[in-house]
């Protein structure tokens, strides 16, 4: 993968970046997670990019641990440097974490948590979340998405398909994916769908879980 996705970024002269779209959609997803997550355990995020969602939610749930991670050097610098700034107790260092490598490290979760990673990234990264929450999960534990997904149904915003092009142009592994499509990998890795939530912005929340 390389540096074009990074366009959804601002510009940073420092470790710590930032992402306009995580400032604006932080405070509706924690409203869902809030129904979703448990009450306590420890909450994998895969692909945290800049690090401020898990920091943003680990002072908004400071009875769960937060354990970041992302696969790429630089973005493991950012989350060092908002974790470091934010001094919370339930932050740990970031792992750097191949989604869709066979070996994750780490072996255990009370939930996994994805924003935005599905569509800036091969089809093969999505399927390795499944097969990796599929291993770390207990039964019951959820795996929850954020992002903008295509669905049976559900009418594509011309925002949306313009999205999903520009995607294409800059990669052509990458794409808005169909939500019956992940479900159909899930269900077949033990991971059952469970709810869909409308999200601003025209981007879909997905909870699924470990049966």
């Amino acid at each position: 993968m390389t540096d074009e996705r990074r366009f959804y970024e601002a510009p940073s002269s420092g470790a710590r970046r930032s992402a306009p779209a995580a400032l604006r959609n932080r405070e509706p997803i924690a409203e869902v997670l809030a129904e979703w997550l448990p009450g306590r355990g420890l909450v994998l995020e895969i692909a945290s990019g800049s690090g401020e969602h898990a920091v943003y939610f680990a002072q908004r749930f400071p009875q769960l641990e937060w354990q970041p991670s992302d696969i790429h050097p630089d973005a493991l610098g950012s989350i060092a440097a908002w974790r470091n700034e934010a001094g919370l107790p339930n932050v740990r260092e970031p792992l750097s974490l191949d989604a869709a490598a066979a070996d994750w490290p780490i072996d255990r979760a009370d939930a996994v948590l994805s924003i935005n990673m599905v569509h800036i990234s091969p089809w093969s990264s999505a399927l390795g979340l499944l097969d990796g929450a599929s291993r770390l999960l207990a039964p019951g534990a959820p795996l929850i998405m954020y992002g903008p997904w295509l669905k049976e149904g559900m009418p594509t915003v011309d925002s949306n398909l313009a999205f999903d092009a520009d995607l294409k142009r800059r990669d052509s592994d990458w794409g808005l994916r169909r939500v019956e499509n992940f479900a159909d990998a899930a269900i077949t890795r033990g991971i059952q769908p469970e709810a869909i939530r409308s999200m601003p912005a025209n981007n879909l929340m997905l909870l699924l879980r470990k049966e």
